[in-house]
């Protein structure tokens, strides 16, 4: 099969040219040199057709789109927006931190400019949806707009009812019967991207009901998600009826009859061949692990991105009140800014430290966001965490949902060896929490392919030192820094970090620009 692109065709060598005359009316027999080929322009519908008879031919995408942005795409982000364009109601497997955002974004522009789509409606975490989608869209699409609806009530319906290319939101955000009546109904909205489908994986919850009245009459849905069953087979069955619902059974209980044996009255476990049900449920879908993408930097940097609960905002401001006051009368200089900074990163941890002691302020928007950033993993974690009181809450409620361990200053020796070698050896524990400056120098943790920084630190050494963990010979999968933030002082300070900066005048600079 060759592509002639200056014609956009697909010129075809068979020796019975009406298998494809006959099925494909825009298809013609050409005389070439002396011999008879098939030319079948090289559009999407014709491909499929192709496809379905049998015929590996390429999707039109890779032949005629440019590409547009800042980076050259990976192959792998190539093949993925390809079958996107090829395949309307799919899922992305493609584990976390493989580029999947850009890949859909690209996939989306080219099918805008192509005519097929108009507008797309992106349904993701709030972690992501200001720090990965919108900077993806404004920093590689100048020509998409974009709205997030976000916000209060009249916020979000005054940005619906204006005109936009993407429209983000996040999982929560179209429970609203308002909000989802506006989406489903918008005019023009014809593409439903679900970032982290895994999160509807059940199916009595309304916002699943929810997006499954906006996603319901849509021609194209996608489903992104890296670990499309966290907990069992059964997860699979919720995702695919918002995606392809005749792929399984009408009902919950014939799936998990079809992947799951009873053991007791209220325990289950998988049948053999699970998996392979599920995975032929979640077809049509294109799946590249991280380790599979060869093309990728070994060590990939992203940030997630939560809030502050009520309280942390309440005690974060009056902190800044304070620190513009000492500095006003000259009590904030180079000798005790760092101790200045850590008392606004105790405050985005969760802990306070007063005279009187230590002081726990609710962080549980942070906490959930690491829950769902594990899930996501695929592999063990690390989660550093700055400080003691703030690391030992944090074991606490991931260890409701997971196998964890923890390490900080306190913890002896001979404890820390058993709990790393268990780490690297055996099944559990799931998850590492742990003080940085603990655990920075020397050890090999490559059972973890993904570091979670609960917060920044201040010490530059610390921080590479300790993403080195994971970043040693011996490390057979692709590794993730996830760098989680909520405020501007943490975005700044990730920075520097990353860009091997200092954190002097760090402080002064936030409370000059920071309202």
């Amino acid at each position: 099969m060759l592509v002639v692109k200056n014609h956009k065709k697909l010129l075809l060598n068979l020796n019975n040219p009406d298998r494809v005359t006959t099925i494909i009316p825009t298809a013609r027999a050409v005389e070439v040199k002396g011999q008879t080929l098939v030319a079948v322009p090289h559009r999407m519908e014709e491909v499929r057709v192709l496809r379905n008879l049998g015929f590996d031919a390429p999707a039109p995408m890779g032949s005629y789109y440019d590409w547009p942005g800042r980076f050259k795409p990976f192959e792998h982000q190539k093949v993925t927006a390809e079958f996107l364009t090829m395949n309307p109601k799919s899922f992305c497997l493609n584990g976390m931190g493989s580029g999947k955002t850009l890949s859909v974004l690209w996939a989306f522009d080219y099918l805008k400019k192509l005519g097929a789509v108009n507008k797309m409606l992106v349904v993701s975490p709030l972690s992501t949806l200001e720090r990965t989608w919108g900077d993806e869209v404004f920093n590689h699409f100048p020509e998409l707009t974009f709205a997030v609806l976000h916000g209060s009530r009249e916020r979000r319906h005054k940005l619906l009812a204006s005109d936009f290319d993407i429209y983000l939101i996040n999982h929560d955000g179209i429970k609203s019967k308002e909000t989802c009546k506006l989406l489903a109904d918008k005019e023009g909205l014809d593409v439903v991207c679900v970032d982290e489908i895994a999160s509807f994986r059940n199916a009595s919850t309304d916002r699943w009901k929810a997006l499954n009245a906006i996603c319901k009459d849509k021609e194209w849905v996608w489903g992104l998600t890296g670990t499309p069953t966290p907990n069992a087979p059964t997860d699979a069955w919720a995702q695919v009826k918002l995606i392809s619902p005749t792929r399984v059974p009408k009902y919950f209980t014939a799936f998990r009859d079809q992947v799951m044996r009873p053991q007791t009255k209220f325990k289950w476990t998988p049948r053999d061949g699970a998996l392979e049900t599920v995975r032929q449920s979640m077809q049509p879908a294109v799946r590249f692990a991280r380790e599979d993408c060869i093309d990728l930097p070994p060590t990939t940097f992203v940030t997630r991105q939560t809030e502050l609960t009520a309280e942390q905002k309440l005690a974060y401001r009056q902190m800044l009140v304070k620190m513009r006051a000492e500095v006003g009368s000259g009590q904030v200089t180079a000798i005790n800014e760092a101790v200045k900074l850590t008392k606004l990163l105790q405050i985005v941890c969760g802990t306070a430290y007063t005279p009187d002691g230590e002081v726990s302020i609710p962080s549980h928007h942070r906490v959930n966001l690491v829950k769902e950033i594990i899930e996501e993993a695929g592999a063990k974690v690390i989660v550093f965490v700055p400080f003691t009181g703030a690391l030992n809450a944090v074991a606490e409620e991931l260890g409701k949902d997971f196998t964890v361990e923890m390490v900080h200053g306190g913890v002896s020796k001979n404890e820390r060896d058993r709990i790393f070698g268990a780490f690297q050896k055996s099944q559990n524990p799931q998850v590492l929490v742990a003080n940085a400056a603990a655990m920075s120098h020397g050890l090999t943790l490559t059972a973890a392919n993904t570091i979670i920084w609960f917060a920044p630190i201040n010490s530059l050494e610390t921080y590479e030192q300790a993403n080195a963990r994971i970043v040693r010979p011996g490390q057979k999968l692709n590794t993730l820094i996830v760098n989680v933030e909520a405020s501007d002082m943490e975005r700044k300070m990730y920075a520097r970090l990353q860009h091997k900066g200092k954190m002097q005048g760090l402080l002064l600079e936030l409370l000059k620009g920071e309202s």
